[in-house]
């Protein structure tokens, strides 16, 4: 496994977070919940946004880390 994979798998850094928070789904400095990451995913599907569902995929892998 190649080192630091997290780093390279994360491109734009805090675009999850600012997607919550048009949402509504987040202020301030609170923490990406499970239940506001399962809200952004099924949003995703409605839209077919890919982009935004693996954003959603990679975040609930490094939060069971």
């Amino acid at each position: 496994m190649a080192k630091k994979w997290i780093q390279k798998a994360i491109k734009k850094k805090g675009s999850l977070r600012a997607s919550a928070k048009r949402m509504g789904l987040i202020k301030g400095d609170q923490k990406l919940s499970s239940s506001a990451l399962a809200t952004m995913r099924a949003r995703a599907n409605k839209s077919g946004n890919t982009t935004m569902l693996r954003r959603v995929a990679l975040a609930r892998t490094l939060k069971k880390m």
